[in-house]
């Protein structure tokens, strides 16, 4: 399965931007997808993940009520549509998809995921 993350930038404390995961080669209705990111030196973070149910979605604290995550069928894409970026949020940030059937907290796990796209880079300046 091959995933493509993009969607990143740079912008200015309290931007927003959209991230969009996809894959040429499979249907992303049928995966739990899953967000992450990593700062330089810190290690990589759950952000955000959505079941493949398609309606539950969880968040991290640092990110609930700013982030959202959604999936558009038609586009076979999973966006993170964020809002009120912080300088916090800088860091490249990867999609990831699994067919554990994942939920709750197993759904932040880096070790859920079995396919892990690129990764695309957020620059958020004060």
């Amino acid at each position: 399965v091959q995933l493509q993350a993009s969607g990143g930038g740079s912008v200015q404390a309290g931007g927003s931007l959209r991230l969009s995961c996809t894959s040429s080669d499979a249907t992303l209705e049928k995966f739990g997808v899953g967000w992450f990111r990593q700062a330089p030196g810190k290690e990589r973070e759950f952000v955000a993940s959505i079941r493949w149910t398609g309606g539950t979605t969880e968040y991290a604290d640092s990110v609930k009520g700013r982030f959202t995550v959604a999936r558009d069928y038609s586009k076979n894409t999973v966006s993170l549509r964020m809002r009120n970026l912080k300088p916090d949020d800088t860091a490249v940030y990867y999609c990831a998809a699994e067919q554990h059937y994942c939920a709750g907290a197993a759904c932040a796990l880096l070790s859920t995921y079995d396919y892990w796209g690129q990764g695309t880079q957020v620059t958020v300046s004060s």
